[in-house]
């Protein structure tokens, strides 16, 4: 809380106090005080009951902002007890000092919640960007505004940064908000001809793996990548959790206010196996699963939330083939005509909104059950055409 005193002092030992509080337009703005003696205990006193008088009306914040600001006092980001959650902040970039012009380059945001902060520098030259949890978990700060994936040599290293306006728009459109895609670190690669999306996948905030796409939906990943879920980081302390086919649906469930959503790595199978499932170190279409399983064994409800068509249908009975149907709730996407559903999450999300896609979700119903029911219902719709 800005609090500046002005003292002055005159040849007959008169004293002068001017108090600015500048707090807020509501606050009381000025006070003087004059005494006409020598200086005494009498003033401190005053000055400090003033002072402590002023500060102990500052509303409290949230505990989790208290440990939040200690956290990122640790870091060099200086946030102070003007950083409401829910808005949006420019401050001093502790990476690049806001360059020559000294620049407030650095956009903080705490979520209205006051669980994490995230942050990122709009300066060309820096990029840094982060976030940093309230809870144990672990917090991710440190990409600049290129970065290289690990385990590649220094000439071969790919380089990615900062999404452009383009596709910023792309996802606006996609019902993705920014405040989203800095969460989760989505970024772009740079050296082709087309602008290509890059979706980091991390773990422990550590990236370890990436898949692109462009906007007319082509997909590709490095040679020798290895499978992994996106967003696992999302489910360290989750006891139930959603999984998706692709990161753009991720993305999507986020917008509708679930934070413990992964995504399948490589799409659907065209069909279920009838083979039995094969051990795990032959079970090569999902060792994704299998390198996740400390992650998954620990959760008691899983809503499988893959897209409504064959392929879809069939991940989903793959999936909990091998997670176990005992814990497993399926997602059956609303109608978008007589006898058409929605395929996927994205498309409820643009064409319903957060909340229809919300509502979704929360009405998954037990695996078995939802076979049957889904069952009866496609048999009565196709008697009726």
């Amino acid at each position: 809380m800005p609090i500046n005193s002005t003292f002055t002092f005159n040849s007959n030992f008169n004293f002068n106090f001017k108090f600015i509080h500048r707090s807020s337009p509501s606050s009381l703005s000025l006070n003087n005080f004059s005494i006409s003696s020598s200086p005494s205990r009498f003033l401190l006193r005053f000055c400090t009951t003033r002072l402590s008088s002023a500060l102990s009306h500052a509303p409290p914040l949230p505990p989790p902002v208290k440990v939040l600001r200690e956290k990122m006092d640790l870091i060099g980001i200086v946030c102070d007890e003007h950083c409401i959650p829910g808005k949006y902040y420019c401050l001093f970039c502790p990476k690049c000092k806001g360059g020559r012009l000294m620049e407030r380059s650095l956009s903080l945001h705490v979520i209205p919640t006051g669980d994490f902060a995230m942050w990122r520098c709009f300066r060309f030259e820096c990029g840094w960007a982060g976030r940093i949890f309230a809870d144990g978990r672990l917090a991710f700060n440190g990409f600049s505004k290129t970065e290289k994936m690990v385990g590649r040599s220094s000439k071969e290293s790919l380089v990615l940064e900062p999404l452009c306006d383009e596709l910023i728009s792309y996802f606006s459109m996609r019902m993705i908000s920014q405040e989203t895609l800095e969460r989760n670190v989505v970024m772009q690669v740079v050296g082709r001809q087309q602008v290509a999306i890059a979706f980091t996948y991390r773990q422990n905030g550590q990236l370890v793996g990436c898949k692109y796409r462009t906007m007319d939906k082509r997909f590709w990943q490095e040679k020798g990548t290895a499978k992994f879920l996106y967003g696992i980081d999302d489910i360290n302390d989750a006891d139930e959790l959603i999984i998706v086919e692709g990161e753009m649906d991720k993305l999507s469930v986020e917008e509708a206010g679930f934070l413990n959503c992964i995504s399948v790595p490589g799409g659907a199978p065209s069909k279920v196996s009838t083979d039995t499932i094969p051990p795990i170190e032959k079970d090569s279409a999902y060792q994704y699963l299998w390198g996740c399983k400390d992650y998954l064994d620990k959760v008691s409800r899983i809503i499988l939330a893959t897209d409504s068509d064959v392929p879809g249908q069939a991940l989903a009975e793959e999936l909990a083939r091998r997670l176990g149907k005992h814990r497993c709730w399926r997602v059956d996407w609303p109608y978008k005509d007589g006898f058409n559903r929605f395929k996927d999450a994205n498309e409820v999300l643009v064409h319903l909104g957060p909340d229809a896609l919300k509502n979704a979700i929360q009405d998954a119903k037990f695996y078995q059950l939802s076979i049957s029911i889904s069952i009866q219902k496609e048999e009565g719709l196709f008697q009726e055409h």
